[in-house]
């Protein structure tokens, strides 16, 4: 549409309405004038700017109550004119800033907002925004005059209310915002303030409200987090223009002039400030007294942006009243320094950019000082440190860290000067003490068992993190970065004697100084340190050296010679009540040490670990030769029996593998399987001294493949001796090496002979049968598997019920393995039958199970040598407890399928099939075992349990299909069978004509799936 450009005729079109509007101030007047406004274009509605706005301040003028829309209405008019004219009359911005702000204000108490709707005050409030910009040239600062002190005060007094207290976010950011305009420093990319001179005259007037906008921006930026970010940005703004204006270095430097004010003012004269040099020291100190507050609560701002503008005001403070604000540079560098880590990359973008500024402003007259400060600061919070790590929430200690990590590595180089000051590195070292305390009071961790055979081997296996006692945050992690710095740039000597006299000074101190000592090594190998954009430039740093190999090579054996050592190493993490074998061991510890304790040494032992993973990593295939000294000690802790001390383990042998040049666990064992079977061998020797050596074997017999297994015989030997002189007390470590040996003879086949030695031929296992029948030479794994299994037979009967458990499943392995050679196998099948029965009818249910396994087993192969035992010891128990427990597994909820009375009846069901075939048993035998089997076909059994029942019937209809289609159809019979010649009888059965009951399913599908052709012929 086009709008009217000649005057005159916009003049005849507006006149109309404005004319009514003076005589009927109603809602609809206003809004007919607003939209012919509009059709008005911008030079032809300034020259017509005082016609129009004279009846919309006249309806504001009139005396009286006024409908909240009609004064609405007519300041979204006066909006649209200044949005689009400009104001060259001060009468006209005076009396539109009066009028504008009596809008806001309420009737009873001009001091304080009113209680009208947020509509209305959004609307006068981009009124006066649109005010403010359409003053135009030197009529602005006629506000700033001290005549007008008392009208702006009031002005700014509601401004600061609305942003403060008004629940509307809209409406507190649009009030901030009009302040910002009122100061001549809103965002718009104008700049509204050309001289110093006028910048000297608003700074001079602004100061008489400087505390009381800088106090009400630090309640709203330090208050409630659900005012959301937008108002908190804002007010920052507003701080950081309010101060930046009153404090600037070039206005205070030039002089404010003290002219005395006029006579004429009265008391408004008391109201003037002038900036003497008493004054602005004075409101500097106030200052960095909020400067504190609002750092420490924006710094630790969720939202990015909150953060990015305290970079912002650190930034702009520190170039424009460094010299005024000396009491706030340090607070201000904190905040720079705090957001050098910052999550957000454009935040720390933005901060690198502030800090390089500030180095480069420094450098010509003032670097040493600048880098003082920054020692200074780095001494001070490291002081306090400790203090707000136990009494700040979370997001404040993260803050903290974080400007901790950030003047080290801003410093860079300059650390090494840091910490060569004594009380520097005290104080540093002694907070991260207390920082990386850990919290040892979960009891799971102590809880948690690992099982040899089923630890995960992945490098990326899951481990628990790290708990710590003053940390609940997860980004506590970014904490150990600061070590990593330390070790880049420190002295590595001066650090590893220093936390190195920590680790030995306390056991308090123990683990958080290994975590560190851990950290500075990874640190001096340049592992994960970032060094570009983030130190300070110029000429003054000294060239900075890195850590040589040779240094790190030393550095890195003492500390694992200190890792390593008894008394650090080998640690209680256990109950003696449940490993009876620590009481030889340690005899002089408490038979009964605390949960705190043990968890305590779990964590230490874990850090220790790490250590040593990264140790590798940050020597790489120079660590080769530490080999021979740690990796017996590592593997020790692999076969631990916490869980976590053994996964920790396993996860530092891949990365000490990875470091080397070995592709695999495989590899790094199989490489150094030499020396670590010598230490092994010499260990078992001095078990009492060495009762781990068991472990060490299991675990490389683990994590290694068949080629391990020619070197281990005469380790295996040891092994033998060494359970036989100590039966009490290691029996257990003994057979898991056993159990871990039979399993990768059974998994590879591969007998226990050296590689160049060929395997003896069939024929070479007897002399020419011309000759005396003398039997020749076992192959090595057989007569290594017999001796095993003689041992198992002395060992079932321990009572022990874990060691009972772990003899079983060897057995079952030897069994496997002997299987080749049935005259070996029937003998030590002979003699440990006796003990096994026992195993099989009077024991716990879970050793039941695990000999029923065997039992299984050897049924495979020693048929008719256990058909006669089976029938007349062993059937008869498991028919009863069959029968026994039917009624009730059939009672059962779905809570029965978990409990051990349910997977030994399962276990029983699913093995008791194959070995009634495999023994070929008798008709009394099969009977037995069909009538205890029978209850197990209802469909009320568990699903599993009729799964297994099914396997019992298809197996002993193998045996004799005859008796057992005669059995099912008695229970039910599905097909009327009829005589093929008149003459013979019918044929009756029990199960006919009955009617369907909970036997049929499975039944129909027995006689459907054996006897498919019966069905056939019915039909």
């Amino acid at each position: 549409m086009t709008q009217i450009s000649d005057p005159k005729i916009a003049f005849a079109y507006l006149r109309p309405a404005c004319v009514l509007l003076t005589k009927e101030p109603t809602l609809t007047n206003v809004e007919k004038l607003s939209s012919q406004l509009k059709e008005v274009n911008d030079a032809t509605l300034q020259q017509l700017q005082d016609y129009v706005l004279f009846p919309l301040r006249f309806v504001l003028k009139v005396p009286g109550p006024k409908k909240e829309k009609l004064v609405q209405a007519v300041a979204d008019a006066v909006s649209h004119v200044l949005e689009n004219t400009c104001i060259q009359n001060w009468d006209t911005l005076h009396d539109l800033f009066s009028e504008l702000c009596l809008c806001l204000c309420s009737p009873t108490d001009p001091g304080k907002p009113a209680d009208t709707s947020e509509e209305l005050k959004s609307s006068v409030l981009r009124c006066l925004d649109a005010l403010f910009h359409a003053a135009y040239g030197d009529i602005v600062f006629k506000l700033f005059e001290p005549v007008m002190l008392p009208g702006v005060g009031a002005a700014v007094s509601l401004l600061l209310a609305l942003g403060e207290k008004e629940k509307s976010r809209d409406i507190q950011a649009a009030a901030l915002k009009c302040l910002q305009a009122l100061t001549l420093q809103c965002d718009c990319a104008q700049d509204h303030i050309d001289s110093s001179s006028e910048r000297c005259t608003i700074g001079s007037t602004m100061a008489s409200f400087l505390p009381g906008i800088t106090t009400a921006m630090t309640r709203i930026i330090t208050g409630d987090l659900r005012q959301g970010h937008v108002v908190t940005v804002r007010a920052i703004k507003v701080w950081s223009s309010t101060v930046g204006l009153v404090m600037e270095d070039s206005q205070l430097q030039a002089g404010d002039p003290q002219k005395s004010p006029p006579p004429d003012l009265g008391r408004i004269g008391q109201l003037v400030i002038h900036r003497t040099k008493e004054w602005v020291q004075s409101t500097a100190g106030k200052l960095c007294v909020l400067l504190k507050k609002i750092i420490s609560c924006s710094l630790a701002h969720q939202h990015w942006r909150v953060r990015m503008g305290m970079v912002e005001l650190s930034d702009h403070l520190l170039a424009t009243c460094s010299q005024s604000l000396g009491e706030c540079v340090g607070p201000l560098l904190e905040a720079l320094v705090g957001a050098v880590n910052d999550e957000e990359p454009r935040v720390r973008q933005r901060c690198e950019v502030a800090l390089r500024d500030v180095s480069q402003r420094n450098q010509s007259c003032s670097a040493q000082t600048f880098t003082s400060i920054l020692s200074e600061n780095l001494h001070t919070l490291a002081t306090s440190l400790p203090r707000l790590m136990r009494t700040s929430e979370d997001q404040k200690k993260l803050y903290v860290l974080n400007v901790f990590l950030g003047y080290l590595k801003i410093l860079g180089p300059l650390v090494s000067v840091v910490l060569n000051s004594a009380a520097h590195l005290e104080r540093i070292s002694k907070a991260l003490m207390q920082v990386l305390e850990l919290d040892v009071t979960d009891v799971r961790i102590v809880e948690e068992r690992s099982v040899a055979v089923t630890i995960e081997t992945s490098s990326t296996a899951h481990i628990q993190r790290k708990r710590f006692l003053y940390f609940t945050d997860d980004r506590i992690f970014s904490v150990l970065l600061t070590f990593l710095c330390l070790g880049y740039y420190g002295n590595l000597y001066l650090l590893t004697d220093h936390f190195l006299d920590l680790y030995r000074q306390s056991s308090a101190y123990r683990k958080q100084a290994a975590m560190v000592l851990n950290e500075i090594f990874r640190g001096a190998a340049g592992i994960g340190v970032v060094t570009e954009g983030q130190r300070l430039e110029g000429g003054g740093q000294r060239a900075f050296e890195p850590a040589t190999q040779e240094e790190l090579t030393a550095a890195v054996t003492s500390v694992i010679e200190e890792y390593i050592s008894v008394n650090n190493w080998h640690l209680i993490t256990v109950s003696m009540e449940t490993d009876r074998c620590h009481c030889s061991v340690h005899p002089d510890f408490s038979p009964y040490p605390t949960v705190i304790a043990l968890n305590s040494n779990i964590w230490q032992l874990c850090v220790q670990l790490e250590g040593i993973a990264y140790f590798a990593q940050a020597l790489g295939l120079s660590f080769r030769p530490m080999l021979m000294t740690s990796l017996y000690p590592v593997l020790e802790k692999a076969g631990d029996e916490t869980l976590l001390v053994s996964q920790t383990a396993l996860s530092s042998m891949w990365a000490m593998s990875k470091a080397c040049g070995y592709p695999s666990l495989k590899e790094l064992i199989n490489e150094n399987a030499d020396y670590l079977l010598n230490d092994i061998s010499l260990n078992l020797q001095r078990l009492s001294q060495h009762p781990q050596a068991p472990r060490v074997l299991t675990v490389m017999l683990t994590h290694s493949d068949h080629s391990l297994l020619p070197l281990v015989g005469d380790i295996i030997q040891d092994v033998l001796m060494a359970l036989d002189l100590s039966y009490d007390h290691t029996a257990a470590l003994f057979c898991s090496v056993l159990h871990v040996l039979m399993k990768a003879l059974v998994l590879n086949d591969c007998p226990l002979v050296s590689a160049d030695v060929p395997p003896p031929t069939e024929g070479e296992y007897y002399e020419d049968t011309g000759g005396p029948d003398v039997k020749a030479e076992l192959p090595a794994h057989l007569s290594i598997t017999k001796d095993i299994m003689e041992r198992c037979v002395h060992l079932l009967s321990d009572p022990s019920l874990k060691l009972r458990l772990k003899v079983l499943d060897v057995l079952e392995l030897c069994v496997c393995v002997l299987s080749e050679k049935e005259d070996e196998l029937l003998p030590m099948a002979h003699r440990c039958w006796p003990a096994l029965l026992q195993r099989l009818t009077a024991d716990d249910p879970l050793a039941v199970l695990r000999a029923f396994r065997v039992l299984c087993t050897l049924g495979e192969t020693c048929g008719d040598f256990l058909r006669r035992r089976v029938s007349k010891e062993v059937l008869p128990k498991l028919s009863s407890s069959l029968a026994r427990q039917a009624p009730i597994s059939a009672k059962a909820g779905p809570v029965y399928t978990h409990t051990l009375a349910y997977k030994l009846q399962l276990a029983v069901l699913q093995g008791l099939g194959s070995l009634c075939q495999r023994l070929d048993l008798g008709e009394a035998d099969l009977d037995a075992v069909c009538e205890a089997c029978l209850p197990y076909l209802s469909c009320r059994q568990p699903v599993q349990l009729q799964e297994a029942c099914l396997s019992v019937f298809r197996h002993l209809i193998q045996v004799d299909p005859d008796a057992f289609w005669f059995t099912l159809n008695e229970l039910h019979c599905p097909y009327p069978y009829t005589p093929p010649h008149p003459d013979l009888q019918p044929i009756l059965l029990n199960g006919m004509g009955r009617p369907r009951d909970e036997y049929s399913d499975n039944v129909l599908k027995l006689l459907k799936e054996e006897f498919g052709w019966f069905a056939e012929t019915s039909r």
